[in-house]
């Protein structure tokens, strides 16, 4: 009798090939490879109980910390289980003390992989095997020369595990035969349906402000938000089937940034917010931002100002406070030497770096708005200038004024050094944290 008729009629008695798994010389060299792609799933430090072991040719392939348990259906040296899985059933004490149990190349040669997965299902552990679907063999008589016992599908195998309670975390063709697959204990929660977002702001000259709000906006989105950005000037159209559009990240709108092109982004957008404030106001167009605030679903205005002068008689606009606050922690400061801070800021240099260098200095002058707002966070003392760039340079922005009195009740005057109150500055970043965490609950929902 040839080896491959033996191997039938030992299937037809229903036993396991003990003879044959007790020939070394069965363990074909090439499974290593299987063991190779294994290995790559499996974490450092994880305790594995490799069922079928074989060779062992896993072990020397697992990660760092990884503690190997072999166990097989004959002793492979010392450390061996021995086990039956087809007559004796689990090693439960072995599978219990496991973090992960491999199975490669063994349920094929399982009779009743059903009764096996249920009894594996019942102990919570996670499976990582191999199996080879039916369809990628030649013939059922193919499969018996193998002395495989079993001719499932893939999608059949998976519904026997689905059935005693696993499902299949990871399931990878890994050649021309076999998968290696990954059967944890529970149901699979379905990934969120990915929402569309997109963002247009006034964001593409390299301001400090403006590339903080970049980083900001992304924090309060939801995972499962797909993000676009687009600018105002140049203008960036809007993707069609956009879920949310928002408008600005904590900057200002003014003038012409206000046109039909944005109203009618906002009207056809399924829902729409507003992170912005205002400056120059004497200039701004008041019946195209009252429209522009009336169309969105929610206008998070940045002062208290914005909401005085724009938002009376409007339902769906709030206070957020100047948000940006949000990137500075409240520091000390350890040099003397005043720092004084230009235009200079608006070049691309590093945001981390941008922020412990103002906040090293414990007296710093700014002519720019968010580098000043940085600076109360850690200086004793500050000076600044207003903005005064539209016109015949002579209007200021009124966003200084603004963000003071947001903060400290009071405004102060240009071209002076003046204390800074940190219990206020630390009041003013609470307050605007708990506002924020309020938008992006509200974001949340709108894409949910």
């Amino acid at each position: 009798m040839d080896e491959s008729e033996r191997r039938k009629k030992v299937i037809e008695a229903g036993q396991t090939d003990l003879t044959r798994w007790s020939d070394a010389k069965q363990l074909e060299p090439a499974w290593e490879a299987r063991a190779v792609v294994a290995a790559d799933f499996i974490a450092a430090g994880t305790r594995v109980l490799d069922i079928g072991c074989g060779a062992m040719k896993l072990e020397r392939h697992l990660p760092f910390g990884a503690a190997y348990q072999p166990c097989d259906v004959v002793a492979r040296d010392a450390r061996t289980i021995v086990a039956d899985l087809n007559t004796q059933g689990l090693p439960r004490a072995a599978v219990e003390a496991a973090d992960l149990v491999v199975m490669l190349g063994v349920w094929e040669y399982i009779y009743k992989p059903d009764d096996l997965f249920g009894a594996f299902a019942a102990t919570g552990k996670p499976i990582l095997c191999s199996y080879c679907d039916a369809r990628l063999t030649e013939d059922v008589e193919r499969r018996r020369m193998l002395g495989w016992v079993n001719d499932f599908t893939l999608d059949r195998f998976l519904d026997i595990a689905r059935t005693a309670g696993y499902r299949a975390s990871l399931v990878k063709q890994i050649d021309a035969l076999q998968y290696l697959i990954r059967f944890d204990v529970g149901s699979l929660a379905a990934a969120p349906a990915r929402k569309r977002v997109h963002v247009i702001s006034y964001n593409n000259v390299g301001n400090f402000g403006d590339r903080l709000g970049y980083h900001l906006l992304n924090d309060v989105l939801p995972p499962h938000a797909e993000l676009t950005w687009g600018t105002l000037r140049p203008w960036t159209t809007a993707p069609q089937g956009v879920d949310l559009l928002v408008v600005g990240i904590g900057n200002s709108l003014f003038g012409e940034l206000i046109d039909d092109q944005l109203q009618a982004a906002v009207e056809s957008a399924k829902a729409s917010i507003g992170i912005f404030g205002t400056q120059y106001r004497a200039q701004l167009p008041a019946d195209r931002l009252k429209r522009l605030i009336g169309s969105l679903t929610h206008w998070y205005a940045r002062y208290e100002e914005d909401v005085l002068l724009y938002g009376r008689g409007h339902t769906n606009v709030s206070h957020l406070g100047d948000w940006l606050i949000n990137a500075f922690p409240l520091a000390v400061p350890s040099i003397e030497q005043p720092l004084q801070i230009g235009g200079g800021i608006l070049r691309d240099l590093p945001m981390d770096r941008t922020i412990q260098h103002i906040q090293r200095h414990a007296r710093v002058y700014s002519e720019r708005l968010h580098p000043l707002l940085c600076a109360l966070t850690s200086a004793r003392e500050v000076g600044y200038i207003e903005q005064r760039e539209m016109g015949e340079r002579t209007l200021a922005s009124g966003k200084f004024r603004s963000m003071l009195l947001d903060i400290f009740g009071q405004t102060f005057p240009e071209s002076l050094f003046w204390n800074v109150d940190r219990d206020r500055v630390a009041s003013y970043k609470a307050k605007v944290r708990a506002n924020t965490d309020v938008m992006a609950h509200r974001i949340a929902g709108l894409l949910a």
